[in-house]
């Protein structure tokens, strides 16, 4: 009898918690567009890279295609002169002849973290004041950088980032995966947000100022950290400086990928999260709620009481999660599956539970232990 009441209790704890999540991710303006007749700074836009998929030609040539009045610096930086992805962007260069744009060779490895290593190379090639970064599989409008800059209007800004989602769901994996991103991380941030200042960075898409990137040291600074975005976030947020969300998002296209590969990734995510932010990372747990219902529905099978409360609670945590995942893929196709969600938490506690039972990742098919303060260490 114990479990059961302890497990009702968790239950509708979880319950709260995720109706509060939803309120926060309502309340956002996602996808408005906001008229900017006026504020086009100058910008240079990193993208470091390495190898090609289907989706990467596409990718890329989204962000030659901006619509934007002002300047734009493109600096495309690969490791080796041999990765597929310079055959790509030396085929996009020829097709968009006009725009400043080149492919770098950056063959120095200042870190483990061989992404941040190549930031680092381009960084002194960057004219601009304003630097972007963004990931090498985000798909972008043509308006992004029209929307993205009007935060940096304020000087009291040193950051603008923006949400993003999972666009390929081609594979059960990856629908899995989706419900994460899609549904449940973008409402988590913005409750963080109703609690504090945001004090991190979304990776997908980041913009800051020149000088404050040289005020914690440059990217050079991150090159041994797994989660670069996060500190290079939280350091400019240790500058007094404020971090600011776009309400435009945009798109990451994996290639189809297996459970074993997106179980890899998930845990390189969960344990990256659980050295960045150890108390919100322990109690997330209990916003679980699909794990603390089902023990409810089994205890109160067990014990002879009414399923129906159990039964309730689960749909509103599979409806809830397929407005959300609507709300944030619209114009995407596909559709939510609401049962993936409790899916996604049984195995999200999982998950919860392996962050703690070891330190190392898989990253890039190179394997890393994760020091205390989030730096990487090559096994």
């Amino acid at each position: 009898m114990p479990f059961f009441w302890a497990a009702a209790g968790f239950a509708l704890l979880a319950a709260v918690i995720q109706l509060w999540q939803f309120v926060a991710a309502r309340r956002f303006p996602l996808h408005r567009r906001v008229p900017n007749p006026d504020f086009h700074p100058a910008v240079s836009i990193l993208k470091p890279l390495k190898g090609a998929d289907p989706h990467s030609r596409a990718g890329l040539a989204s962000w030659l295609a901006q619509s934007y009045p002002g300047r734009i610096q493109f600096l495309f930086g690969i490791h080796d002169a041999s990765d597929p992805a310079g055959d790509v962007v030396r085929a996009l260069l020829a097709e968009y002849p006009d725009r400043d744009a080149r492919l770098v060779v950056c063959p120095d490895r200042p870190g483990t973290n061989a992404k941040v290593g190549t930031l680092a190379q381009l960084e002194p090639l960057a004219r601009h004041d304003l630097l972007l970064v963004s990931d090498a599989d985000v798909h972008v409008d043509p308006g992004l950088l029209d929307q993205l800059v009007l935060p940096m209007r304020d000087p009291g800004v040193g950051l603008a980032n923006c949400f993003y989602r999972m666009a390929n769901t081609s594979t059960a994996a990856l629908r899995w995966e989706a419900i994460a991103v899609n549904a449940d991380f973008w409402s988590q941030v913005l409750q963080s947000r109703m609690l504090k200042p945001q004090d991190f960075a979304l990776g997908a898409v980041m913009l800051a100022r020149r000088a404050d990137i040289a005020a914690i040291g440059g990217f050079a600074g991150l090159a041994d950290h797994l989660a670069d975005d996060y500190q290079l976030g939280h350091r400019i947020h240790r500058l007094g400086r404020r971090i600011e969300l776009s309400t435009v998002a945009v798109d990451c296209w994996d290639p189809p990928l297996g459970w074993g590969a997106v179980w890899a990734h998930q845990l390189r995510w969960t344990r990256t999260i659980r050295v960045c932010q150890p108390g919100p990372f322990a109690a997330s747990v209990l916003a679980n709620g699909s794990v603390w219902t089902f023990a409810w529905l089994a205890a109160a099978l067990a014990t002879g009481h009414a399923p129906w409360p159990a039964c309730g609670l689960l749909a509103l945590r599979a409806v809830l999660a397929a407005d959300l995942y609507r709300t944030m893929r619209r114009g995407l196709p596909g559709h939510a599956m609401p049962w993936m969600v409790w899916l996604r938490d049984l195995l999200g506690f999982v998950l919860w539970a392996a962050a703690f039972l070891g330190n190392t990742v898989v990253w890039r098919g190179t394997r890393f232990r994760v020091l205390r303060d989030g730096r990487l260490v090559a096994l």
